[in-house]
């Protein structure tokens, strides 16, 4: 067994078996497979595919190349998983809402990545708050809590930690494959009993279109279901922002107010789709429905509130962020409109645009060593259909420096397309599947 002999095989086509994957993986852990090999991997995958079976052997070899973690509570083990997106804050409002369900969620999360905020650096957003926990602390949190949001520690899948970076400089980031093991290989090393995946498509999705998105879909529910963990998908629209705020401190305030405020919208209703498909596949509702109804009652009668805020200050954040979220969440200093340059109906949103306005503020990473600036971002951006009068706001701009606050209005008004008449309503929710 050699990386020369198993590139080989890949080449000229031929099935990769198990035991080729699991050496593959662990010596992408270990080192003793090279960048170059690893590089020749990833393209060969990228020409030649795997087989179904091939897949699910990658995706488990790369789990077991690190820890695995095992749970002994008492209710089921269950996360879930977006694709990205813009203004998609679900996980802040689902884990807590799910904790007051019966659920343990302990979801191991990401940072930004491209235009698509992450998880975790909207948490930094909160004083105090570190996700990086060791795994007692992890442990005692989501004991606690019910829910803990964390980065992955460095004996989580550390071939796919390996692999993602020879693929990120090598063009072979795009592989449905690859894609599909990187993903579940972080999440099944979670110990999950359920998973749901966010599957997103439209103009500020990776998926632009729904063939794409179908097709990813399917063959995580097919990967994560072979490998042993209950997993459904749901394919949602993101042909606009998820939340009407994009930054990290804006997008925490728009989880407030769901929380605490007003739970209704586009927020709540994706949220109580997907925790309704876990709480049935977890056996804590009688059907996907009564799972939804479920998430809905936490979040209107203040016990997934509660939840988020024991997470919190087990975190190491505010004792009392709940009560006082606003007084603790920083801000910028220029606020500025961006008024509407004509009469008319929003027809379109580049969501891609958007989050990169949002980058270009200082709220994301050009490259991995940037320091995010939590305070800055685009808030009230102005949703499909809205009628919208002249000089009026189509979003609001948190800059840091008026010139950077210029820069934004200009291009989000670039990136909001105002019509005579108002376009069909898209659904949120377009399919579910497995």
């Amino acid at each position: 067994m050699t990386a020369r002999n198993i590139l080989t095989r890949l080449r000229h086509g031929e099935a990769l078996q198990k035991e080729h994957l699991v050496w593959l993986a662990d010596g992408l852990a270990d080192g003793s497979v090279s960048d170059a090999q690893a590089g020749a991997f990833a393209m060969g995958v990228c020409v030649r595919g795997l087989s179904d079976a091939a897949r699910v052997a990658l995706t488990l070899a790369m789990r077991d190349s690190g820890r695995v973690l095992a749970w002994q509570l008492d209710g089921p083990v269950v996360d879930k998983h977006s694709t990205g997106g813009v203004g998609d804050c679900v996980s802040l409002v689902l884990a807590p809402a799910l904790a007051a369900c019966g659920a343990f969620v302990p979801m191991i999360s990401g940072r930004g990545l491209g235009h698509t905020g992450g998880t975790l650096d909207k948490l930094d957003a909160i004083p105090g708050v570190t996700t990086q926990l060791d795994e007692a602390r992890f442990r005692d949190v989501v004991g606690e809590a019910g829910c803990a949001i964390v980065g992955a520690s460095a004996d989580i899948a550390p071939a796919d930690k390996r692999l993602y970076a020879v693929r990120d400089v090598t063009s072979t980031v795009d592989s449905l494959d690859l894609i599909t093991a990187s993903i579940l290989s972080k999440k099944l090393a979670g110990g999950l009993e359920g998973l749901v995946l966010d599957v997103k498509t439209g103009s500020g999705a990776f998926m632009k279109d729904m063939d794409a998105a179908r097709a990813l879909a399917n063959a995580l529910v097919e990967t994560a279901n072979a490998a042993g963990c209950k997993t459904t998908a749901v394919i949602s629209d993101m042909n606009q922002p998820l939340a009407a705020s994009l930054g990290n401190a804006l997008e925490v305030a728009e989880v407030m107010r769901v929380l605490t405020v007003d739970p209704s919208g586009p927020l709540v209703e994706i949220s109580a789709a997907l925790g309704g498909v876990l709480l049935a596949n977890a056996g804590l509702a009688k059907d996907v429905q009564a799972g939804t109804d479920a998430i809905t009652a936490a979040l209107q009668d203040g016990r997934a509130a509660e939840r988020f805020g024991r997470m919190i200050a087990a975190m190491g954040g505010p004792v009392r962020f709940v009560e006082n979220w606003a007084r603790f969440l920083p801000e910028a200093t220029v606020i500025r409109e961006v008024k509407a340059p004509a009469s008319g109906y929003v027809t379109a949103i580049d969501g891609e645009a958007l989050g990169m306005v949002v980058v270009d503020l200082g709220g994301g990473r050009v490259v991995e060593s940037d320091t995010i600036d939590p305070a800055v971002g685009l808030g009230q951006v102005v949703r499909l259909g809205d009628k919208i009068a002249q000089g009026q706001p189509l979003a609001v701009v948190h800059a840091a420096r008026p010139d950077a606050a210029d820069r934004a209005a200009a291009a989000v008004r670039a990136a909001i397309m105002i019509g005579p008449s108002a376009a069909a309503a898209l659904p949120l929710i377009k399919e579910r599947v497995g």
